[in-house]
């Protein structure tokens, strides 16, 4: 049961209902938007953010998929890890790509740049201190200082607000296998796809 209460829709702000298209989506699609219409100005000023990156971001969404993945499993954000985006999907994102995030070292269906993508989100979810010059040499081999950029604001993104959503314990409407008790992964064969 969520921490905070999760307001009925039509309690809603009426922008805010509408830059998310509630009336839509299925309450895994609406998310967080019932809690977060507590605080409506600052929701929009969230979602307009996390929009932002999705439309005129350049990094594949594949691999900025895996990456919210792994970041989900250190967060435990089990709303996070039910989800899988149709965008990535499109773009080739699979449940065994899922299931190789469990090793994402060892997985053979990683690429080089997802990989160290992955290691990167890991550590600033983990150890952000750990993440020194070699690091940043290594993606620059790999992504353009753009994509650095965008790679790191998308992992700030999902560590805060993943973080957040995971004290908020908003599991009533996931699978069950993502409600249950102690930690989780996200390769259960439950995920659902939205939009």
């Amino acid at each position: 049961m969520s921490r905070l209460r999760k307001l009925e829709l039509d309690e809603l702000d009426p922008d805010l209902r509408e830059m998310t298209q509630v009336d839509d989506r299925t309450p895994i699609e609406v998310g967080l938007t019932p809690i977060l219409g507590h605080a409506p100005d600052l929701a929009k000023g969230l979602m307009a953010f996390a929009g932002s990156l999705k439309r005129r971001g350049t990094l594949p969404r594949r691999l900025v998929e895996l990456v919210r993945l792994r970041v989900a499993f250190h967060n435990q954000c089990r709303s996070c890890m039910a989800i899988r985006y149709q965008d990535a999907i499109d773009d080739g994102l699979t449940e065994d790509l899922v299931c190789s995030l469990e090793q994402p070292y060892e997985a053979p269906d990683l690429t080089d740049a997802e990989r160290l993508a992955v290691r990167y989100g890991e550590l600033l979810a983990s150890n952000h201190l750990a993440i020194d010059d070699d690091m940043y040499g290594q993606l620059l081999e790999h992504f353009t200082e753009e994509q650095v950029v965008e790679l790191g604001l998308q992992v700030a993104l999902f560590v805060g607000v993943g973080r957040l959503a995971a004290t908020w314990h908003v599991v009533e409407d996931l699978p069950e296998a993502f409600a249950a008790d102690g930690r989780i992964t996200p390769t259960v064969d439950e995920g659902v796809v939205v939009r």
